[in-house]
C-alpha cells in the first residue's frame, strides 16, 4: 500500500494520525507526508526565514524517527492557503500525482483554523483533479481515484470517529516524533505552561477508552 497524509503545518501529522502512520510503516507500506505549508509565521519570537528552516528540519527528523519514506513541502507559506485557488489546487494535485496513493489521510473540513480547512477543501479537489488523464500536470501520471480520510481536530473538537485505530503499541514513537517539533513544543512548555505532547497524549487516550483499546486515533 502508498499511504499520503497532507497536514497544513510541520507539526500536523504527527498531533492527529503519526501513530496510524507508524502502524502503517510497520506493515510495509510506503508512506508519504506532506506539510502543506512551512509553518513559517508558528512562533512568536523566530522570524519566518529562520523558522522556516528549523520547521523543515524537523519535520524530517520526526519523518525519520517514524520510518516515514518521505517528507515533502507543498510549497506554500503560512496563511497563504485559499482553498478557491487554481493554483494552490495543483500544488496538491502534483503531490498526490507524485505519491500516487491507496488512501490519503488530510484534515477535517470542520477545523478550528484556516490553513486546516482550506488543505481539507483542496485535497477533496485535487484528488479528482489528480485522476484527469488529459490535464497537463507536473507530473502528467494520472492518479487514481481513492479514499479520503479526515483525521481528528485538535482536542477532538467538533468531531465524531466513525473509523478508530488501535495505536497502542506506537504511542510512545507519536510522541517522540511530535517531541521532534522543538520550536513549539519548548516554546508551549516555557511560556505558556503547556505540556503539549501530555495533550496529545491524553486525547490518544480518549479516543481509546472510545473503541476499547489503551491508546487510538480516530478518522
Amino acid at each position: 500500500m502508498r499511504v499520503l497524509a497532507i497536514g497544513a503545518h510541520p507539526d500536523d501529522i504527527e498531533i492527529a494520525c503519526s501513530g496510524t502512520l507508524a502502524k502503517c510503516v510497520k506493515r510495509g507500506d510506503t508512506v508519504i507526508v506532506c506539510h502543506v505549508s512551512s509553518g513559517d509565521l508558528g512562533h512568536v519570537e523566530i522570524p519566518p526565514e529562520e523558522l522556516r528552516v528549523i520547521r523543515a528540519n524537523e519535520a524530517k527528523r520526526a519523518g525519520a524517527l517514524g520510518g516515514i519514506s518521505e517528507v515533502i513541502w507543498g510549497g506554500m507559506n503560512d496563511l497563504d492557503i485559499y482553498s478557491d485557488n487554481r493554483e494552490a489546487r495543483d500544488k496538491i494535485v502534483d503531490v498526490i500525482q507524485y505519491a500516487q496513493p491507496d488512501f490519503i489521510i488530510t484534515h477535517n473540513p470542520d477545523d478550528y483554523m484556516p490553513d486546516h480547512t482550506a488543505v481539507a477543501k483542496l485535497v477533496f479537489d485535487a484528488s479528482f483533479a489528480a485522476t484527469l488523464p488529459n490535464k497537463k500536470t507536473k507530473y502528467n501520471k494520472a492518479a487514481k481515484l481513492v479514499p479520503i480520510f479526515y483525521m481528528d481536530t485538535l482536542a477532538g473538537v467538533n468531531f465524531v470517529p466513525t473509523e478508530y485505530v488501535d495505536i497502542t503499541e506506537e504511542i510512545d514513537k507519536k510522541i517522540e516524533m511530535l517531541e521532534c517539533h522543538e520550536s513549539q513544543l519548548v516554546w508551549m512548555r516555557e511560556h505558556d505552561g503547556i505540556d503539549f505532547a501530555d495533550m496529545v497524549r491524553t486525547c490518544s487516550r480518549y479516543r481509546g477508552y472510545q473503541c476499547g483499546a489503551e491508546y487510538a486515533e480516530g478518522f
